[in-house]
This record gives structure tokens, C-alpha cells and sequence, in this order.
């Protein structure tokens, strides 16, 4: 798996010593980058019960600038997660309530106009903040949904004839109910693409649940999270994703897993007439770059099979488009990627 060791035969000892040095040297900059990542789930820890693997999702968004899409019933503490962590790294942190009612200038601001001396101002909306949780995207309608899309695809937003660009670190969590679909406005599927992620946001079991019962179940329980990172300890260790190696075999995986969605028959699957689309070039990019993080909040300066594989269903679950004869069959698209990911060899 490391470059240094399959390639070893062909470096001189000069070489492989100055190559060692520098690998060493760039795992000490990572375990040193990755350090506040740590303190950040711990803080998180304290208010929040369980969801390990939405907080997960939600650094692994911070670090690659991407942005999640969260499916599961109210109250599993979404918007305590998004919260937290906002308050973990010191940033600002602002709720969306999504309705049918609501103007792209509620979210992105407009111009208001002063006529003490005559002139339009820019008022600002609740997107310009670090870290956006946009409840229920699917109860606003078309074009509320793209403003939101198109900020989060661009990092800026359009007031008038100014563009303004948006605060980083910049995530948006945007929340579905899977239960409730009256009223609601569904996203286009070229539009959910853009998610880096779609999360499934579960139960917590019965271990969790009491501890919650413990921890939550007082009038007078006021739990607080320290800040133990700040907005440019993200932005450096972004900076140190494009060093870590991603390995000519591990490359290959991610583009078979990626390639298997649209021609599943070439890679013996049998899945003939089940898949309507299969993931896009964007689905390899980025499913690169969250292996790519995720291999950073490890300490490694390097990419294994076993950060694609973690990762692969979260970036592909929402970017595999199911036909009518797989609904028939009871089959899902997380189902059809888990069915990808089992049958395609790692490296």
C-alpha cells in the first residue's frame, strides 16, 4: 500500500532515505493537524449521545468543503450535532426552517432601501454564516432549493449587481424527513449530486437511549462545549489533504466501484435493467476526497481500501437512480452500492 515500499526497487538508497524523511515528516504534520480534530468529538461528546458516525460525516464535510444531506425522523439531534460542533470550532452557526413560503432573499438577503439618502443597502441573510443546518430542504419550493444549492456549488452569493463570498469553513447540513412527504417538494436528482454526502441518521440503541434518559431527563441540565479548534486550524489541515497519497491500486478501486454503478454488467454484476443512472464523474471526485479525509482523522498519510469502502456508501447511496423494477423487487439504491461494494475486489 505505500508507494515507498512498491517502488523501492527502482530508488536509489539517497533516495528512498530522502523519500523516508519526507513521508516521516509529513505523517508528524498530519498527526500534529489532526490533534484539534480529536478534542473537537470529545467536546461534542458531552452534549451529544451516540451519532459517532454523523459527527464523523460532519468533520470529514468541514475538511474536504463538501456538504451533507441528513435523512431520519426529528429529534436524533441534528441540530445539537451541527450546533456543537459550530461551538467546538468557534464559528457561527445558523438554522434555516425550510417552508413553502420561504423567499430565496430570506435566505440569502436583499437589497433594502434607505430613504433618509435615497440608496439600497445590502442586507445580508442567514447563509453567511460558517456553518448552516437548512431543516427540511424539501418543504421549500424549486427556487429556494437552487439558491441554496447554487451558494453551496459557488461559496458566494449574488445580491443585486454584488457577489459576496461566503465565510469559510462553509457547510450546509441539509435535513429530510423520510416519514412526512405530503407537501413537500422533492430534490431533483441532479441537484442532490451536489451533496458530497447523504447521511442516514438512525435510532440511537438501547444503551444510548438510557444514557440520554440519564443525562437529558432534568429541567435544569445545561450542557457546554468548549472551543478547542478555530476556523483556520480547518483551513490548514484542508491544505494537507492533497499531500496525502492516494495509491495507483486504491485509485483504480474507487473508479471500479464508481464504473460498476453504470455498467454493472462488466464487472459481473447482475443488475440488468435495476439501475436507471449510475454516479457521476463527481461521484469519483469526491469520494476520493472523503477517503482523503477520512485517512487524515485517522493520522495516516495515506489512503487505504478500507477509508474508500467507509466512506463509499455515504458518497454513492444518493447518486445511484433505481428503476421502476428494482422498487418492484424491494431493492434500494443503498442496497444495489452495498451489493457494488461486496462483489468488487480491494486492492
Amino acid at each position: 500500500m505505500n508507494e515507498l515500499n512498491e517502488h523501492a526497487e527502482f530508488l536509489s538508497d539517497a533516495e528512498l532515505s530522502e523519500a523516508a524523511k519526507q513521508q516521516r515528516q509529513l505523517t508528524e504534520r498530519i498527526a500534529h493537524a489532526s490533534s484539534p480534530f480529536r478534542e473537537i468529538v470529545t467536546q461534542i461528546n458531552h452534549v451529544l449521545v451516540g451519532q459517532s458516525h454523523l459527527v464523523d460525516r460532519m468533520l470529514i464535510g468541514l475538511l474536504t468543503g463538501g456538504h451533507l444531506l441528513i435523512e431520519g425522523v426529528p429529534g436524533l439531534a441534528k441540530t445539537t450535532a451541527v450546533a456543537s460542533l459550530a461551538k467546538a470550532i468557534n464559528t457561527g452557526f445558523q438554522r434555516l426552517q425550510f417552508t413553502p413560503d420561504l423567499l430565496p432573499a430570506d435566505l440569502i438577503g436583499t437589497q433594502v432601501y434607505r430613504p433618509q439618502d435615497q440608496t439600497f443597502v445590502v442586507q445580508k441573510g442567514p447563509i453567511f454564516s460558517n456553518l448552516v443546518l437548512a431543516d427540511e430542504i424539501n418543504r421549500a419550493p424549486a427556487k429556494v432549493q437552487s439558491a441554496l444549492l447554487e451558494a453551496m456549488q459557488e461559496h458566494q452569493v449574488t445580491i443585486g449587481s454584488e457577489t459576496f463570498p461566503l465565510p469559510e469553513p462553509f457547510l450546509v447540513m441539509a435535513t429530510q424527513n423520510p416519514v412526512e412527504q405530503e407537501g413537500t417538494y422533492a430534490l431533483p436528482e441532479a441537484q442532490t449530486d451536489r451533496f458530497m454526502l447523504k447521511v442516514i441518521v438512525d435510532y440511537p440503541n438501547r444503551e444510548e437511549e438510557l444514557l440520554i434518559l440519564r443525562r437529558m431527563g432534568k429541567t435544569g441540565t445545561k450542557l457546554e462545549v468548549d472551543a478547542v479548534a478555530s476556523p483556520e486550524d480547518i483551513l490548514a489541515a484542508r491544505a494537507l489533504l492533497d499531500e496525502i497519497r492516494v495509491d495507483e491500486k486504491v485509485e483504480g478501486y474507487i473508479v471500479d466501484l464508481v464504473m460498476a454503478t453504470r455498467r454493472p454488467k462488466a464487472y459481473g454484476l447482475e443488475l440488468d435493467g435495476l439501475i436507471q443512472f449510475g454516479g457521476s464523474p463527481r461521484a469519483t471526485i469526491n469520494l476520493t476526497l472523503a477517503a482523503r479525509a477520512a485517512a487524515f482523522l485517522a493520522g495516516r498519510a495515506y489512503v487505504l481500501p478500507t477509508d474508500v469502502r467507509s466512506i463509499a456508501l455515504d458518497v454513492l447511496r444518493h447518486r445511484v437512480m433505481i428503476t421502476y423494477e428494482a422498487e418492484a423487487e424491494d431493492l434500494t439504491s443503498e442496497s444495489i452500492v452495498q451489493q457494488i461494494l461486496d462483489h468488487i475486489p480491494a486492492p
